[in-house]
C-alpha cells in the first residue's frame, strides 16, 4: 500500500484550511453529532410503534414495515455510499446525509398516512446510508493510527448515548406531543450537525477510485435482499410452508447468486470480494449481523411487551429500557480498551456470549414478570451489543485496506442494518407463528367459550403479535378479563420461543468470534497519517 494511497495530500483542500478545520477530535465531534441522529432514531421509533399502530390502523406487518423500511433501505445502499464517499468525497457524502437525513425525517412526521411513512422512511434510509459509511472512513483518515481504535471507541459510544436516550426522549415526546415529533427532532440536531461538518471536517477521497458503478450489482443486492425480508415477513402471516415465502426465499437465493457471479465478473464491483478472504474480517462482519439481530429484535418487541402487556405509558416503557441502552455507554470505551489491549477477539467471544445468557433469560420471562426479574437481563445486553459493535467494527475496518475504508465502513454498516432488518422480521415471524398456533388453546384456557376463541382468532392475530387484546366493544367484564389474559399469555409464548431462537444463535455466534484475529491496517495506516 502506497504512500500517497495512504494520505494523500492533494485532496485535503490545500490553500482552504481554516481555524479547526481538519482538528481530530472537533472532527470526532462533528461526525459523532451526524451519527446521533441515526442513533435517536434507533430507539424512538420503537417506543413510538404502539401510537404509531393506533394511529394509523398498523397490524404487526405494516409495523414492522415502519422499521424495516428503514433499514432495508440502509442495508441495501450502504456499501454504494461508501464507494461514492471514496469517489466523490468523504466530507461531501457525509453532509449530504445529513441534510437528506433531517428533510426525511420532518416528510414522515407529516405524513398522513401509513403508506407514506413507509416511503419516506425508505428516503430517510437512504440518506442515513450516506453518512454512516463516511462518518468512520473520515475517522480512519483523520486520526492517526494509535488512536484510531480510542476515536471509534468514543465513536460507538456516542451511538450508545444516542440509543440510550432515545427511549426516554421518544417516551417524552409520544407521551406529551404525539408520535410525529419523534421525527421532528431530526431537524434541528440536522442543523447543529451540518453546520458544524461545514466548518470543520476535512475533505479525503481515494484518488484512486474512477470507472463506473456496479449498477448490476446494486439492483441484484437490493432485490436479493428485499425478497428475502418480504418472505420473512410474510411467513409470519401465512405460514413458512406458504408458496408465496418460499418463492421469496428462493428467489432471495438465486439473485443472491447472481450478485456473486457479478462482483466476480465486473471491472469495478459494488463489493471487492476479496476483502473476503480475511477470515476476521467475514467473521466480524457475520458476529455483527447478529449482535443487531438480537439486540433490535429485543428492542421492537420488549417495548410491545411493555406498553401493551404491562400497560406502561411511554416514558414509563423509555425509562425502564434505560439499563439496557444505558450500559451501553459504558461498555463501548470498555470494549475500546480491550480490543486495544487483546484485539478484537475477546470482546467479541465475551459480548455474543453474554447476548446468548440474556436471550436466554428473556425467553423465560412471564405475562405478570416483575420489573426485577428483567432488567438484569438487559443490563446483560446492552452490555454485551457494546462490546460486539466496537470490536466488531475495529475488525472490520482494521482487517480492509485503508483505500477502501469507505466500502469497508458501508460493510460494516450493512452488516448492522441488515442485522436489524433480520431480527425484527425473522424474530416477528417466530412469534407470530407461535402466537397462531396456541392463541385458541389459550383462549378457552383462560376461560373464553371455544366458539367465541375460534371467531377472535380468525382476525386477531396480527393484533394480538403486539400484544394487543382483541376485546370487541361492549364485552362484559368476565369475558374481557379472559380475552386479555388469553391473548397475554398467547403474545408470551412468542415472545419466549423467538427469545430462544435467538440464544442459539449468538451461542453459536460466541463459537465464530474465535476466528477474529487483530488487524494490520491501523500498523499500515501508521506511516501514512
Amino acid at each position: 500500500m502506497s504512500q500517497a494511497t495512504l494520505d494523500r495530500p492533494s485532496t485535503f483542500e490545500p490553500g482552504k484550511r481554516r481555524r479547526g478545520r481538519g482538528h481530530p477530535w472537533l472532527t470526532l465531534v462533528a461526525v459523532s453529532l451526524g451519527v446521533m441522529m441515526v442513533g435517536l432514531d434507533a430507539t424512538v421509533v420503537s417506543i413510538a410503534n404502539p401510537a404509531i399502530a393506533a394511529d394509523l390502523h398498523a397490524d404487526l406487518t405494516g409495523l414492522q414495515w415502519v422499521t424495516n423500511a428503514y433499514l432495508l433501505a440502509l442495508a441495501v445502499a450502504l456499501i454504494p455510499a461508501g464507494k461514492i464517499a471514496d469517489r466523490f468525497g468523504r466530507r461531501a457524502t457525509f453532509i449530504a446525509g445529513i441534510a437528506g437525513f433531517g428533510i426525511a425525517s420532518a416528510a414522515v412526521g407529516l405524513s398522513p398516512s401509513l403508506g407514506w411513512v413507509i416511503a419516506f422512511r425508505v428516503l430517510q434510509g437512504l440518506a442515513g446510508a450516506l453518512l454512516q459509511p463516511a462518518s468512520l472512513a473520515i475517522l480512519r483518515n483523520t486520526f492517526p493510527a494509535e488512536k484510531l481504535n480510542t476515536a471509534i471507541g468514543i465513536w460507538g459510544a456516542t451511538v450508545g448515548i444516542s440509543i440510550a436516550g432515545g427511549p426516554i426522549v421518544g417516551g417524552l415526546l409520544v407521551e406529551n406531543v404525539n408520535w410525529q415529533s419523534v421525527f421532528f427532532l431530526n431537524a434541528p440536531l440536522g442543523l447543529i450537525a451540518l453546520v458544524m461538518s461545514l466548518w470543520v471536517i476535512r475533505e479525503s477521497k481515494d484518488t484512486e477510485a474512477g470507472g463506473k458503478f456496479d449498477i448490476p450489482g446494486v439492483a441484484l443486492l437490493s432485490a436479493s435482499l428485499f425478497a428475502l425480508v418480504w418472505g420473512l415477513i410474510k411467513a409470519g402471516t401465512y405460514g413458512f410452508g406458504d408458496p408465496l415465502p418460499l418463492w421469496s426465499f428462493a428467489a432471495a437465493a438465486v439473485l443472491m447468486a447472481l450478485f456473486i457471479v457479478n462482483e466476480l465478473r465486473a471491472e469495478h464491483p459494488l463489493l471487492p470480494l476479496g476483502l473476503f478472504k480475511s477470515v476476521s474480517l467475514s467473521a466480524a462482519t457475520g458476529l455483527i449481523v447478529l449482535g443487531f439481530f438480537a439486540m433490535f429484535g429485543t428492542i421492537f418487541f420488549i417495548t410491545l411487551y411493555l406498553q401493551q402487556v404491562h400497560g406502561m405509558s411511554p416514558i414509563d416503557a423509555g425509562v425502564r429500557m434505560l439499563p439496557m441502552t444505558a450500559i451501553f455507554i459504558v461498555a463501548s470505551p470498555i470494549a475500546g480498551a480491550l480490543t486495544q489491549k487483546f484485539g478484537p477477539r475477546v470482546p467479541l467471544v465475551l459480548g455474543m456470549t453474554l447476548t446468548a445468557v440474556a436471550m436466554f433469560g428473556l425467553s423465560r420471562i412471564s405475562v405478570d414478570a416483575s420489573y426485577n426479574s428483567i432488567w438484569p437481563w438487559f443490563v446483560m445486553l446492552g452490555f454485551a451489543f457494546g462490546m460486539v459493535i466496537v470490536a466488531g467494527t475495529e475488525a472490520i475496518v482494521g482487517n480492509a485496506p485503508a483505500h477502501l475504508a469507505g466500502v469497508a465502513g458501508g460493510l460494516q454498516q450493512t452488516a448492522s442494518q441488515l442485522g436489524g432488518v433480520l431480527g425484527t422480521a425473522v424474530l416477528g415471524t417466530i412469534l407470530s407463528t407461535k402466537v397462531g398456533n396456541v392463541l385458541v388453546d389459550r383462549l378457552t384456557g383462560a376461560g373464553v367459550p371455544s366458539g367465541a376463541a375460534h371467531q377472535l382468532s380468525a382476525g386477531a392475530t396480527g393484533a394480538v403479535s403486539q400484544g394487543v387484546a382483541p376485546v370487541p366493544p361492549g364485552t362484559p367484564a368476565a369475558l374481557s378479563a379472559a380475552i386479555t389474559n388469553g391473548s397475554h399469555q398467547a403474545f408470551m409464548d412468542g415472545f419466549q420461543s423467538s427469545m430462544t431462537v435467538a440464544g442459539f444463535v449468538a451461542a453459536a455466534a460466541a463459537l465464530i468470534a474465535l476466528s477474529v484475529r487483530r488487524g494490520n491496517a491501523p500498523v499500515e495506516a501508521a506511516h501514512g497519517v
